[in-house]
């Protein structure tokens, strides 16, 4: 099965509830990620994932994040390139998270 490239941030929370959830790749900036975060989530910044590659599971989901969608638009599109077929684009970012599933968090 083919995921698609994008999901919303309400699929992920549904994904994140299943028993088989996806790994949520955060490829923001660690100074970002202190302001806010998924629970759970994997850092490395866009700068690192070239280098840092090794460090995730082709057979492993990964729902992609970054603040509003663009970098990790572009880790996505990198990572499929790549072999990560299962690698998903979160749409709207953290802040699309914040919005519509944790209004807890901080928006920057």
């Amino acid at each position: 099965m083919s995921e698609p490239f994008e999901i919303d941030t309400l699929t992920l929370k549904e994904r994140l509830d299943s028993p088989n959830p996806p790994v949520v790749l955060d490829v923001r900036e660690p100074w970002e990620v202190e302001i806010a975060s998924v629970d759970g989530a994997l850092n490395i910044p866009l700068g690192e994932l070239t280098s840092r590659v090794g460090e995730l599971s082709r057979d492993t989901p990964l729902a992609v994040m970054c603040h509003h969608g663009g970098r990790s638009a572009q880790a996505t599109a990198w990572l499929r390139n790549q072999g990560f077929d299962h690698a998903t684009n979160v749409a709207g970012g953290i802040d699309a998270w914040a919005r519509t599933v944790d209004p807890t968090l901080s928006r920057y």
